[in-house]
C-alpha cells in the first residue's frame, strides 16, 4: 500500500470514529421508556368508549412527553385527566403526559389515563389490544392492553356506562 493511500486509509478510520461519537452520545442521552401492567376493562355491546391504563418508566437520564396513542381498535385514542370537583367527576383531555427521567408515572382510573374513542368492537375478557404509544423523544413505544372484565378493580365512574360524569367544555368528540 502506498502512504497516500495509507494516510487515505487512516483520514477515512478517523473521521469514521469521529462521525460516531456524537451519535453514541445522542443515543446515551435518549430516554429509554418501558411500558408496565397495560390494561383496559371489557365494553359492553355499543359502548364507543374505553379507558387505557398503564404505568411508564423512563430509566433514561432524560425527561420525556408522551404526546399520544393510535390504535387500530379505536377511531382515535386521546390523553385525558381525571378529577372530582364538588360531587362530580369532571374529565378533560390533556396535551402531554410528563415522564420524568429517572421517574415513572401511572395512568390509572380517576386519573391521568387513554381515552379509546369511537371503538371499533366490544373490547372482551381474555383478548389483547394494540397500541402505539408516541413520545417525544422516545418515539413510537408499541404495547398490548390486556382486556380485564368489567368488574377490573379500581371502577372509574363513568367509562363503563357513562354516567356519573361530564366532560369539560374544552373536550370535543
Amino acid at each position: 500500500m502506498s502512504v497516500p493511500s495509507l494516510l487515505s486509509a487512516a483520514a477515512l478510520a478517523l473521521a469514521l470514529a469521529v462521525g460516531a461519537a456524537p451519535l453514541a452520545a445522542q443515543t446515551a442521552s435518549q430516554p429509554t421508556v418501558q411500558v408496565s401492567q397495560p390494561w383496559t376493562r371489557a365494553t359492553a355491546t355499543g359502548q364507543a368508549v374505553g379507558g387505557g391504563y398503564l404505568t411508564l418508566r423512563n430509566s433514561g437520564p432524560v425527561a420525556d412527553r408522551l404526546l399520544g396513542a393510535r390504535s387500530p381498535a379505536a377511531e382515535r385514542v386521546e390523553l385525558h385527566s381525571m378529577a372530582m370537583e364538588g360531587d362530580v367527576m369532571k374529565m378533560r383531555p390533556v396535551d402531554a403526559v410528563d415522564v420524568p427521567a429517572g421517574g415513572s408515572v401511572e395512568l390509572k382510573p380517576g386519573g391521568l389515563h387513554l381515552m379509546l374513542l369511537g371503538l371499533k368492537k366490544p373490547l372482551q375478557p381474555g383478548q389483547s389490544v394494540p397500541l402505539t404509544l408516541r413520545f417525544e423523544k422516545a418515539g413510537d413505544v408499541p404495547v398490548q392492553l390486556q382486556v380485564q372484565g368489567s368488574g377490573a378493580p379500581a371502577q372509574d365512574a363513568g367509562h363503563d356506562q357513562g354516567a356519573g360524569h361530564e366532560h369539560g367544555a374544552s373536550h370535543t368528540h
